[in-house]
C-alpha cells in the first residue's frame, strides 16, 4: 500500500546535493545516500548524466518503492535546476521543478562505462509481420536511462504528469547479451532481485532487445536513443 510522504520531508530530501573539487567539470554518473524516516533506512539512489537527472527512493530490506522523478537540469552557480518530466509523487506535492543548491556529499557508486550507456525512448516493437514503430514525440513516453553499470526506466506523460511506473537496477551487457538484475519495482516488489537476460542489437540510434519480461512474456522491442 502506498504511504503518502509530507511536502516538507519531500523538499527537504530534494535540497541535499553533493560538492567535490571537479563537480563543475564533471556531474556525470551514479550516486547514492541514505536517509531515515518512521524508523524506516531509506536509500536514495540518483542517476545523473550531462543535462538529465533521476532520482527514487526505495527500501532495501522491505523492497518498498517510494518515489521517483526526474528531468533536464542546468548547472550554473554551484546549483542545479532541474525540470521535471515525471513526479510519482505529484499528486501530493504539486513539484514540478526543484532547485539543488545545498552542499551534501552523495556516495558515487558509478562502474564502468557499458554497451548501451544513455536515454532510450521506448520506439517499437518487432512482429511476424516486420517492425511496428511508434512515435516517440507524442506525449506519452517510456524511457529508459542506462549509466556506468545502472538502469532504469520509467513510463510517464509530460503533458499531464502522469505517472505510469519504474523499475531500475543493475545490468551487464557485452557481446550481446543484456543482463538487468532489479532493485526496485513499483508495480510489483515481488520482482526485486530477480535477473532477467536478453539478447540486443545496436543499429546507429536504434536497440534491438529481446528476451523475456518479469512476467515471462515473450517481448522484441525497438529502443531509439534519445538526444
Amino acid at each position: 500500500m502506498k504511504k503518502k510522504y509530507t511536502t516538507l520531508f519531500i523538499l527537504s530530501l530534494f535540497s541535499i546535493i553533493f560538492s567535490c573539487n571537479d563537480l563543475e567539470e564533471d556531474l556525470r554518473g551514479v550516486y547514492s545516500f541514505n536517509s531515515e524516516m518512521e524508523g524506516k533506512r531509506i536509500s536514495h539512489r540518483i542517476l545523473l548524466d550531462k543535462n538529465y537527472l533521476i532520482e527514487t527512493q526505495f527500501t532495501e530490506d522491505s523492497n518498498e518503492f517510494i518515489l521517483t522523478r526526474g528531468g533536464f537540469y542546468v548547472y550554473k552557480d554551484n546549483t542545479i535546476n532541474i525540470l521535471f518530466e515525471f513526479n510519482s509523487n505529484y499528486e501530493n506535492d504539486k513539484l514540478k521543478n526543484v532547485i539543488y543548491d545545498n552542499k551534501k556529499f552523495w556516495k558515487k557508486i558509478s562502474k564502468e562505462k557499458k554497451a548501451l550507456d544513455g536515454k532510450w525512448l521506448m520506439g517499437g516493437r518487432v512482429t511476424e509481420d516486420g517492425e511496428i514503430r511508434r512515435d516517440t514525440n507524442r506525449p506519452r513516453k517510456t524511457m529508459k536511462l542506462l549509466l556506468d553499470g545502472y538502469f532504469q526506466w520509467i513510463a510517464f506523460n509530460v503533458e499531464t504528469f502522469k505517472f505510469s511506473g519504474s523499475g531500475g537496477g543493475t545490468y551487464e551487457a557485452e557481446k550481446g547479451n543484456y543482463i538487468e538484475k532489479i532493485d526496485f519495482f513499483s508495480r510489483d516488489n515481488s520482482k526485486v532481485g530477480i535477473k532477467l537476460e536478453f539478447n540486443f542489437i545496436e543499429k546507429d540510434d536504434d536497440w534491438y532487445h529481446k528476451g523475456f519480461s518479469s512476467k515471462g512474456k515473450p517481448m522484441h522491442e525497438i529502443w531509439i536513443k534519445r538526444k
